[in-house]
């Protein structure tokens, strides 16, 4: 049975990794490389950037030589296709080195420190990014907690240590099928709660929603199994329409003189996804255009319109206004005669930006923001605050009296708002203007208010204040004051 979508890496049965698919690997690894950053080096930089990556290949399979992962395949394999992952997605030389030695500290008698010594201290600050915390001391949840805080705590300084735990967790769920079920659920529990959300919050909608899905897989398998069967029903059943669709779409935007590639794409497993199935293909299934420009993307819209009459109500812009996730296309509903077909239509850079974020040349990415959000995440009373990462998935922009804007949490306060200007005005707030209107604190802000924040003279914190702050700077200071407070009295109380 065909797969209902293209995952962003091939799994295979153990017996068939050999020394044929090894190179193979290998020598795509090296194109990708070269093809991508070549360019951008020197004939010395770029040579001694190759013999790193050859050492450290030479490396990893010379660490992992006796080693068989619980599925019976050779361990090399692993590395290998994580570091294939992190190379298709233009992560540059020092990223895919690290990748292929992510596991060479943690599973073999390699230190970290000969790791600096031979490749440099960037790839040995990478590779102590994507190793496990070694604490006998510490217990299976505590060392769990660690892991996560210095992975957190290394983000802050470099972002390529999350986007390769993203291609390490890929790999791990797609070939995870030798473990027990019990270990599966809590890794894939694990992806949901922290990776999805941090995914979403770099642009890389993709890398998400292929986390969410293998996940999901693993935690519903007979919803999972249900879903494909009727998905495939359905790819069968619509088939020759489909390929007729396309085949007048080509025609005409050929006829115009507009390169596009046009595709199908089919919504990948989710709970959302499965309790759809029964309202049809505009529910599962989009039609790609990919073109050259913004100006063909209307173009091809328009031409899409006079095959096909548009749904009303149905046409989003999200060309140039990018949707809460970033993610950047014309979004439309056709009636293509008897069927209703969801199109979209973007650029080939913007459809890079769409799968990869962070990751796709010229992508804009706000390092400030994730720098403070992750700053906020260490500085929670717990090691890892699951509840900031869920609302980091989705944002609002809102506007200070003077027009300046302020992006936060969908879901937040105005009290979060006050705190995200600074802490005092956070302490001493009252209460607020939304929009010209008197609110209180607890009210929640939508995108595109003006706030504008009352004062006393003296902080009037309240303890029900942690009830209506969601984000956790807010949060943090607000228990910051009410535990002085506390020991003031105490405090005051011993000295009468």
């Amino acid at each position: 049975m065909a797969s209902i979508h293209q995952p962003i890496a091939q799994t295979d049965k153990p017996e068939n990794y050999d020394g044929k698919r090894q190179h193979r690997l290998i020598n795509e690894i090296m194109e990708l490389l070269v093809t991508h950053h070549g360019g951008s080096l020197s004939e010395k930089v770029l040579d001694e950037s190759i013999d790193a990556l050859q050492r450290a290949i030479h490396l990893a399979e010379e660490a992992h030589c006796q080693q068989v992962r619980k599925s019976g395949e050779p361990y090399c394999f692993h590395p290998l296709r994580v570091a294939h992952m992190a190379a298709r997605h233009w992560m540059d030389f020092a990223s895919v080195i690290s990748a292929l030695l992510h596991d060479v500290v943690e599973d073999t008698q390699t230190t970290l420190e000969e790791i600096s010594a031979l490749f440099g201290m960037e790839i040995g600050l990478l590779v102590d990014g994507l190793t496990k915390v070694d604490d006998d001391l510490l217990s299976r949840s505590a060392l769990k907690e660690q892991t996560y805080r210095k992975q957190v705590l290394l983000a802050v300084r470099d972002i390529r240590v999350l986007c390769l735990k993203f291609w390490d967790r890929i790999d791990n769920l797609q070939t995870i099928q030798a473990l027990n079920p019990e270990k599966q659920r809590l890794i894939a529990e694990e992806t949901r709660t922290i990776y999805v959300p941090l995914a979403r919050h770099l642009g890389m909608g993709r890398v998400a929603t292929e986390l969410d899905a293998l996940s999901l897989t693993i935690l519903y398998p007979t919803r999972a199994e249900r879903y494909d069967i009727a998905v495939n029903a359905m790819r069968h059943t619509y088939d020759s329409t489909l390929g007729r669709i396309r085949s007048e779409l080509h025609n005409i935007l050929e006829h115009y003189k507009i390169d596009a590639l046009v595709k199908d794409r089919w919504r990948p497993f989710s709970i959302a996804a499965a309790r759809m199935t029964s309202r049809g293909l505009p529910a599962l299934y989009t039609l790609d255009i990919l073109v050259d420009r913004s100006m063909d993307a209307y173009h091809a819209l328009g031409l899409l319109h006079s095959l096909y009459p548009p749904i009303p109500g149905k046409l989003r812009d999200h060309l140039n206004i990018p949707s809460q996730y970033g993610y950047q296309a014309l979004k439309t509903s056709v009636q293509a005669g008897e069927i209703r077909l969801r199109v979209e239509i973007t650029t080939r850079k913007l459809s890079r930006f769409n799968d990869s974020g962070v990751l796709a040349p010229g992508f804009e990415f706000r390092k400030s923001g994730f720098e403070d959000l992750m700053q906020s995440l260490i500085e929670g009373e717990s090691a890892f605050d699951m509840e900031s990462l869920r609302l980091a998935s989705a944002s609002i922009q809102v506007y200070t009296p003077l027009g300046d804007v302020r992006s936060l949490p969908e879901g937040s306060s105005a009290l979060d708002f006050a705190f995200d200007i600074h802490e005092q005005l956070g302490l001493h707030a009252v209460r607020v203007r939304i929009n010209g209107k008197t609110r209180q604190l607890k009210a929640r802000l939508m995108d595109g208010d003006q706030i504008d924040v009352e004062t006393a003279n003296r902080p009037t914190v309240l303890p029900k204040w942690l009830e209506w702050a969601v984000t956790p700077r807010a949060r943090n200071s607000i228990r910051r004051y009410l535990r002085s407070k506390v020991k003031r009295a105490q405090s005051d109380k011993f000295k009468s």
